[in-house]
C-alpha cells in the first residue's frame, strides 16, 4: 500500500512541480522543493486506512494536485514580491519591445509578453519601440497560454481617475475639440468624450461654433455623472475669474455721465447689451437715436465697438443704463430758429396711431398731426384713412414749444374751410345728394362734401313708414337725397331731411280718409292694445281692441281682411284710427232709430184718429 500511495502522489504532484519550476525563479525552487519531499516522506509512513480516509477523491478525479492547502498558501506567499507575477484587471506600465504592421509587442516584465493591436494607438501615430505605455492585464493566460493586454481599457480607467481627480481639485485640463453637436461641442479629455455646452464656451454668446473645432483648449471639469459616465467641461469658468476681477475694478470707477468704450454683445427688440470689459450695460431703444427707430439693428450691429455714456445704475451697480444718442446734441437745439406758428413744413410719417400721426420734420424733431386736424369733416375717423408710414406730407405749424420740445401740426389748414361759404352753397330749402357716413339711434349722418356733414333725424326719413332704427331704412355708403332744413354756421351744424324731398302724401290722405269713411284693409299685426291695419296707398291705421269684434262676436285675427271705418284722422302726427265694430253697430243703431220712428208715427196716428172720433161723438151727443 505504501508503494501505491507513493505512485499516486507522484502522478498527482509531478505536473505541479514542473509548472512551478517553469514559473518561479531559482530562489523559490530551493525553498519549495524540500517542502514537497518532506510531504512525500511523511505520507509514505501513513497507513492505508488513514490515507483512504483523508484522500480527496474530487481533486483526484478533476486532475487537481493533491498538495496540502497549507503548502499551497506557503508556496504562493513565497512568490509574493518576486518578478513576473501580475494580477488580472491591474493597470501597469509596459514597454514597447517590437512593432509589426498590425501589432505592438509589450513587455510588462512577466513570464511572457503581450500583444496589442495598433488600432488602440491611433491617437498616437508616433508610437515607437522603447515607449512606455499604460496597459490593463485583461488575462494572465488565455486558452493558448498567451498574456492578454489592453491599452485602450487602461486609458479609460486612468482617464476616469484623472477626470474625477480634476473635478475634485479644480485642476485645469487640456482638451481637444473634436466636433460640433446639438447645443455645444464634443471634447476629448484624457481619451474620454466630454460635452462642452454652448453657453460654457465663452462669457459672450457664440455665433460660429466651427471656429473652435480641431483646437486644443483649456477646460475645467464642472460635472460628472458616474452612473451614465457623462462628463461636462467648461471653458467659460476659466475666464470668469479674470473677468470678475476686471468687473470689480470697472464697477468701482463708474460715474454718471462717464463715457466708456464697449462692444455690442447682444441685440434685442427693446435694446442693446454692451460689454464694457466684463460688465454688461443696456442701451434702451429710446436711448439709441434721437430719431424714432423700429429696431436697434437699424443703428448698431453685433460686435461693433462704440462709445457710450453712463446714464444711471443701481446701488450695487449690477444694472447699468447706457446711452448712445446722448453723445450728440439734441436735434431740437439745431432746429431752424425761423420756423414759427403758421409756417408750412414738410416731413415724413414715422409713426401712426388711431389718434394721429407723428411727422419727422427734421432729424430727431417730430410733430403730431391729430386726426381732428387732418380733415374739416367732423365725422370721426382713424389717421390711417389719411396717411401711411413713410408718406411725405406738408403740414402747417399750429403750436410750437421749443422748451418742452413739442410741436403740433395740421394738414386740413392747407385747404379752405368749407364752412366759410356754406350759406351760399347750401341755403335752407335747397336739395342735395349726400353719402350716408354713419347712423345712430336718433338719426343718420349724411356727408354732402368733405368737411360738411348734416344730420337727418329718424322722423324726417319717411312720411308714411314708422322706422324704429335708421339701419332699417338705409345703409352706410348709400346715396341719399336730402333737403336743408336748418343751418347753424357758428355751431357748424346742418339739419337735413329726406322725406321733405317728396310731396307730403298726407295732404291727399286727408280727403281720402275722412271721418266715417269706410275702407277695406288687412290686419298686419296684433297686440293687446289693438290691431295695425294696412289700408289703401300703404297707409297704416290703428284699431283699438274694443273695435276689433266682428258681428258674430269673434275677434279679428292677423291676416284677416275686413272693412274699417275711420273714426280719427290727424295729419300732423300722421295718425289714423279706425274701427270694424262700428260698421255693424252703426247699422244696428240706424235700424233701431227707424223702428223707433215708425213706432212714434203709429202712435201719433192712433191718438189723432181717436181724438177725431171723440170730437165727432161729442158733437153728436150735444146735438141730441
Amino acid at each position: 500500500m505504501s508503494e501505491e500511495t507513493k505512485k499516486t502522489e507522484e502522478q498527482v504532484n509531478a505536473p505541479k512541480v514542473e509548472k512551478t519550476e517553469a514559473a518561479a525563479p531559482a530562489e523559490a525552487k530551493k525553498e519549495a522543493t524540500p517542502v514537497v519531499e518532506e510531504e512525500k516522506v511523511e505520507e509514505v509512513k501513513v497507513s492505508p486506512e488513514e490515507f483512504l480516509e483523508s484522500f480527496d477523491w474530487h481533486k483526484y478525479e478533476e486532475g487537481i494536485e493533491a498538495v496540502d492547502e497549507e503548502n499551497i498558501k506557503a508556496f504562493e506567499a513565497a512568490l509574493e514580491g518576486t518578478l513576473g507575477l501580475v494580477n488580472e484587471r491591474e493597470v501597469i506600465d509596459g514597454t514597447v519591445v517590437r512593432k509589426t504592421d498590425r501589432e505592438a509587442i509589450i513587455d510588462i516584465n512577466s513570464k511572457s509578453e503581450g500583444v496589442i493591436s495598433l488600432n488602440e494607438f491611433r491617437y498616437n501615430p508616433n508610437l515607437a519601440v522603447g515607449d512606455i505605455v499604460e496597459v490593463l492585464v485583461d488575462k494572465r493566460e488565455d486558452s493558448t497560454g498567451q498574456l492578454v493586454l489592453s491599452h485602450k481599457k487602461a486609458r479609460v480607467i486612468k482617464a476616469w481617475d484623472r477626470v474625477n481627480n480634476a473635478h475634485e481639485t479644480g485642476e485645469v485640463v487640456n482638451g481637444f475639440v473634436k466636433c460640433r453637436t446639438r447645443g455645444g461641442m464634443i471634447v476629448d479629455v484624457f481619451g474620454i468624450e466630454a460635452f462642452l455646452p454652448g453657453s460654457q464656451i465663452d462669457v459672450k454668446p457664440i455665433r460660429d461654433y466651427d471656429q473652435y473645432v480641431e483646437k486644443t483648449m483649456e477646460f475645467k471639469v464642472v460635472k460628472i455623472n458616474q452612473e451614465f459616465k457623462n462628463v461636462v467641461v467648461s471653458h467659460k469658468a476659466l475666464i470668469e475669474a479674470d473677468i470678475e476681477v476686471q468687473k470689480k475694478e470697472i464697477i468701482g470707477k463708474l460715474e454718471k455721465g462717464q463715457v466708456l468704450e464697449g462692444v455690442v454683445k447682444n441685440i434685442t427688440s427693446y435694446g442693446v447689451f454692451v460689454d464694457l470689459g466684463g460688465v454688461d450695460g443696456l442701451i434702451h431703444i429710446t436711448d439709441l437715436s434721437w430719431s424714432r427707430i423700429n429696431h436697434p439693428s437699424e443703428v448698431v450691429e453685433l460686435d461693433q465697438a462704440l462709445n457710450v455714456v453712463i446714464l444711471d445704475f443701481d446701488d450695487e451697480k449690477t444694472r447699468i443704463q447706457l446711452g448712445l444718442k446722448q453723445l450728440n446734441a439734441h436735434p431740437w437745439e439745431a432746429l431752424d430758429e425761423s420756423i414759427k406758428v403758421g409756417d408750412n413744413v414738410k416731413g415724413k410719417v414715422v409713426v401712426l396711431a388711431d389718434y394721429g400721426a407723428f411727422i419727422e420734420v427734421a432729424q430727431g424733431v417730430e410733430g403730431l398731426i391729430h386726426v381732428s386736424e387732418m380733415s374739416w369733416s367732423t365725422h370721426l375717423r382713424s389717421a390711417q384713412d389719411f396717411v401711411s408710414v413713410g408718406d411725405e406730407v406738408e403740414a402747417q405749424v399750429l403750436t410750437l414749444d421749443r422748451e418742452e420740445r413739442k410741436m403740433s401740426l395740421g394738414i386740413k389748414q392747407l385747404h379752405p374751410d368749407p364752412w366759410n361759404n356754406i350759406a351760399e352753397k347750401y341755403p335752407v330749402g335747397s336739395t342735395h345728394t349726400g353719402t350716408v357716413r354713419n347712423y345712430t339711434n336718433f338719426g343718420v349722418f349724411v356727408e354732402l362734401e368733405e368737411g360738411i356733414d348734416g344730420l337727418v333725424y329718424i322722423s324726417d326719413l319717411s312720411w308714411t313708414k314708422k322706422i324704429k332704427h335708421p339701419s332699417d331704412f338705409t345703409s352706410v355708403g348709400d346715396k341719399l337725397e336730402v333737403q336743408v332744413l336748418e343751418l347753424d354756421v357758428e355751431g357748424r351744424k346742418l339739419n337735413l331731411g329726406h322725406k321733405q324731398t317728396t310731396e307730403n302724401p298726407w295732404d291727399a290722405h286727408e280727403a281720402t280718409f275722412s271721418i266715417d269713411s269706410i275702407h277695406e284693409g288687412v290686419v298686419k299685426d296684433k297686440s293687446d292694445k289693438g290691431l295695425i291695419v294696412t289700408l289703401q296707398d300703404g297707409v297704416e291705421a290703428f284699431v283699438p281692441s274694443r273695435f276689433t269684434t266682428k258681428e258674430d262676436g269673434t275677434k279679428l285675427a292677423k291676416g284677416d281682411t275686413a272693412e274699417f271705418k275711420v273714426i280719427e284722422f290727424n295729419k300732423e302726427f300722421r295718425r289714423v284710427v279706425a274701427s270694424h265694430t262700428s260698421i255693424f253697430k252703426a247699422q244696428e243703431e240706424k235700424n233701431i232709430k227707424s223702428v223707433q220712428k215708425k213706432a212714434e208715427s203709429a202712435d201719433k196716428t192712433t191718438l189723432g184718429d181717436l181724438g177725431g172720433d171723440l170730437a165727432a161723438l161729442k158733437k153728436k151727443m150735444e146735438g141730441k
